[in-house]
């Protein structure tokens, strides 16, 4: 569903004409144009016993929004399509509802006969959203709120496919945003019932969101194969968007040419490229979303998805805390220090002068960037500022690291903020790392899951 972007008379598809406010659609009147997809248009709609800016007094009688989906002047298959789209959504609108689905009331066949392209044209009634995912992506999605959404739509992918279906066209602008923000699954006009591990969906969908054994499916009398690891893929994909909007996954000038990148990498001929804007955790997250095979992919379920992000919010959350009595405790610290002398204080976190210095050796878990990459940027690990802090591009000092360098670190801290590789390795280990001569900072951070090789090093003071 693309948001409107016209002001004539025509819906972005220049294949039905476009609505205006106050036209009478059932029991509905429409307010206003929200966006329009191959086969449908969706407006804004109130009851048509209210008047306009009186709200809803009764549960079920606010403004919604009306997907109008036309069949006049269509070929038979093309209507057999249509009626087949809505039967999907209205099905699973009434068996698997869920506060992370959007919400759907009713469905009626429109007799139009002063508008003939509406004639016989199916509505279906649902919950109004305030906005896209893909909305949001475009103005700039919060920090605080991005894993968040993610989480949002885990928790939906997995009542989905708990309740056996797959949504086979999950992307930025089916997910719908409440107007607190909460997130709601949506377009189920492609979706998939399943028959035992798989089920099947007609030839139709986003290119850009297709796992790589998609573009080779075989189509059958009932469409092409279908199973839920395709969502993953898809889910995958979104998380780099939210967190790298703007950096293309796969490169290619059209969806085609960035769907022979994508079979590329599904059949090993290439290596996976998530943007080091992707917070570590992210990336381990995206790269089993988009493992190059249904088979690779099926243990990263959406159930076990949530379950690792639900930890890892845990997690922060406990290091906050430890860093809260961290602080206190540093304030404390730095209280006697005025009292005793700031000859015996040291700064924060610092090594015991006669400390050892030890080797470290950088491991990237990202097997596409152990061979040589020439310092491909893309392939280079960030050291962080503070080890205290969120492991992100804020936090991270100009020098960067490659797969391989051997590095001097003089000393180690535990508690730090926790990190977990492409490798589901965690630790909030630390070691202080000593940068060459005039960089500034003079010293930064590596956390423990980017080497193998870790000498015994002194704890830092």
């Amino acid at each position: 569903m693309r948001t409107a972007r016209t002001s004539g008379g025509t819906t972005g598809d220049d294949r039905t004409d476009v609505l205006p406010p106050g036209c009478r659609i059932g029991g509905w009147v429409v307010t206003r144009l929200i966006g329009s997809g191959g086969w449908s248009t969706v407006y804004a709609a109130r009851p048509a016993g209210r008047r306009p800016g009186r709200a809803a007094t009764l549960p079920g009688h606010g403004d919604v929004a009306l997907k109008i989906m036309p069949t006049a002047g269509l070929s038979p298959r093309q209507v057999r399509r249509i009626v087949e789209s809505a039967r999907r959504e209205v099905e699973l609108g009434r068996r698997a509802g869920h506060s992370r689905l959007i919400g759907f009331q009713e469905w009626f066949v429109l007799a139009s006969p002063e508008r003939p392209s509406l004639e016989g044209a199916i509505v279906l009634v649902m919950e109004r959203a305030a906005g896209s995912l893909r909305d949001l992506i475009e103005a700039g999605v919060p920090e605080a709120d991005r894993g968040r959404l993610i989480a949002g739509i885990c928790e939906g992918l997995a009542h989905l496919h708990r309740s056996g279906w797959v949504h086979s066209d999950l992307k930025p602008e089916n997910v719908l945003l409440g107007r607190d923000r909460s997130v709601k699954l949506s377009d189920f006009g492609l979706a998939t019932e399943l028959t035992g591990t798989h089920g099947y969906a007609p030839p139709m969908g986003t290119l850009d969101y297709f796992p790589p054994e998609r573009w080779k499916a075989p189509l059958g009398e009932l469409g092409v194969r279908v199973r839920p690891t395709a969502d993953i893929w898809a889910l995958g994909v979104i998380i780099h968007e939210v967190f790298a909007p703007g950096v293309p996954l796969f490169a290619g000038a059209t969806p085609v040419a960035r769907g022979a990148a994508v079979q590329e990498y599904g059949e090993g001929r290439a290596a996976l490229r998530v943007d080091h804007a992707v917070p570590a955790f992210w990336r381990a997250l995206a790269t089993d979303c988009l493992a190059p095979t249904h088979r690779a992919r099926a243990p990263h379920t959406a159930e076990s998805l949530l379950a690792r992000i639900t930890a890892h919010r845990e997690a922060r959350v406990a290091g906050a805390g430890r860093r809260c009595g961290r602080a206190r405790t540093a304030v404390l610290a730095t209280a006697l220090c005025g009292v005793a002398g700031a000859t015996l204080c040291s700064d924060g976190v610092r090594a015991a002068p006669a400390a050892p210095a030890g080797l470290v050796r950088v491991y990237n878990a990202e097997r596409g960037c152990r061979e040589p990459v020439d310092l491909d940027l893309r392939c280079s690990l960030g050291l962080a500022v503070d080890p205290l802090r969120p492991y992100t591009a804020e936090n991270v000092v100009p020098t960067r690291v490659w797969h391989g360098d051997v590095l001097t670190a003089d000393c180690q801290v535990h508690g730090g903020d926790p990190v977990i590789d492409e490798e589901d390795r965690q630790s909030t280990r630390w070691f202080r790392i000593r940068l060459p001569a005039g960089s500034v900072p003079s010293t930064a951070w590596l956390p423990a899951v980017r080497t193998r090789e870790v000498r015994a090093l002194p704890e830092c003071r």
